[in-house]
């Protein structure tokens, strides 16, 4: 079994969430993926490295593009993941897509954001 990175989970993750979406169950995607479906609970709980011929077996059973399984943005719940790199990995998803300036915004805010939880905790040190 290989071990889970961060980004296999993720993957993983949003696998289940597409999947869910369209209302499949894994039996049903394993069934049109041609694939075990001991091999879709393996992706989806980031216990196994999907190749890329399996990967590509998903996605055309899931009738859906390469780019939508590794666009991270539409993950809405991200409250219980608990992961550090997880959520740095998200929010990079997130940002890739936008535009320098909102990126420059989004940068410019979290400082701010980030200044203001400092001094909120420096304040109740005295």
């Amino acid at each position: 079994m290989v071990a889970s990175s961060n980004f296999i989970r993720l993957v993983g993750e949003h696998l289940q969430m597409i999947r869910e979406a369209k209302g499949m169950n894994q039996e049903e995607l394993a069934e049109k993926a041609g694939i075990a479906r001991a091999r879709i609970s393996e992706i989806e709980n980031g216990r196994g490295n999907a190749t890329l011929a399996t990967l590509e077996k998903v996605i055309d059973a899931l009738e859906i593009t390469p780019m939508e399984i590794f666009n991270f943005q539409n993950l809405s719940d991200t409250k219980d993941i608990t992961d550090k790199k997880l959520l740095i990995e998200i929010h990079r998803s997130m940002l890739m897509e936008r535009d320098i300036s909102e990126i420059q915004y989004v940068i410019d805010n979290t400082k701010t954001v980030l200044r203001l939880m400092d001094k909120k905790t420096d304040y109740g040190k005295e």
